[in-house]
């Protein structure tokens, strides 16, 4: 797959689609890689007349890694946070950084603007964009994210320990076994969520492909670290589209309601049966809720 420079970084990429259509720009989520998408959701999206693009996130992937850089623990930059510190310059980077990433990459590909979701921590980086780079957003979609509002309801303990499991060996099959676990936890109900094969598949395709603990960890410091964005929200003006799980243990739906409400005129769909993951068979009906909001919101 191509790569391209951009924000000083080198972010692998794909693109799906034609290439004169508007692109849409899809942000993946915590320790995610761009190959986690599926195929038939991406070839949806291009058959709604957009140029699907994917990426890998900095430190994930085969982007740009920050080899160098040591992130501080969590339970301390945690502990800095209830002191009253600002920890922003504490952790290497923030996700002001990845959404600077984004939208540098949306001018790298030839863009003026695009379409932005984001799935979880993409989400978030997705209203930093907008928030950040307003120029370069035509419309907005946070799937399965949240406000940043610290009072809103947190993860389940179960949830907030699937997220953070590591292996004791980091052999594949021992990545896939974790990864079927916590996707038990956080996932879609049953007969929605993906087979523990198809998870287990999914996991060693990741791991054979890039594996970067010291990333992930980075990557959490990033989410801990960032300042607070939800008195912001009100600032973005672009169509939004909110899009959540009724039954996410991870990011529960009122963090998804909460960006709704601040967003001035968003929409929100809450999807039954659907958790915290991206199975196959979630995608028929996420399309049938974003291919109406792009077509309604054409550029021009």
């Amino acid at each position: 797959m191509p790569r391209i420079k951009a924000n000083g970084i080198e972010i692998e990429y794909r693109e799906i689609g034609n290439p004169d259509d508007p692109m849409l720009l899809l942000v993946s989520g915590f320790s995610t890689q761009m190959i986690s998408w599926p195929e038939s959701y991406l070839e949806g999206l291009a058959a709604a007349g957009r140029r699907v693009v994917i990426f890998d996130n900095r430190d994930i992937g085969l982007s740009t890694e920050f080899t160098n850089e040591i992130p501080p623990a969590p339970g301390d930059i945690i502990k800095g946070l209830s002191e009253g510190k600002d920890m922003s310059k504490e952790v290497p980077y923030l996700l002001d950084d990845m959404a600077a990433d984004a939208a540098a990459l949306i001018t790298a590909l030839g863009a003026d603007k695009a379409d932005v979701m984001g799935n979880s921590m993409g989400g978030m980086i997705g209203q930093l964009i907008a928030l950040n780079h307003p120029e370069k957003v035509r419309t907005l979609i946070p799937v399965m994210t949240t406000s940043g509002e610290p009072s809103l309801p947190r993860s389940t303990p179960e949830a907030q320990k699937a997220l953070t499991a590591q292996p004791e060996m980091r052999t594949a099959d021992a990545v896939a076994e974790i990864s079927v676990a916590s996707r038990r936890v956080i996932g879609s109900a049953d007969g929605v969520r993906n087979s523990d094969e198809e998870t287990a598949e999914s996991a060693r395709a990741s791991f054979n492909r890039s594996d970067r603990p010291m990333g992930v960890a980075r990557q959490y410091a990033a989410i801990l670290a960032q300042p607070r964005w939800h008195e912001r929200l009100s600032t973005i003006s672009v169509p939004t589209l909110v899009l959540h799980g009724a039954i996410d243990p991870l990011i529960l739906p009122a963090c998804g309601e909460d960006i709704a409400k601040r967003v001035p005129g968003a929409k929100l769909e809450i999807i039954e049966k659907w958790g915290h993951d991206m199975p196959k068979a979630m995608v028929q009906p996420l399309l049938d809720k974003i291919v109406p909001f792009l077509k309604a919101n054409e550029p021009g």
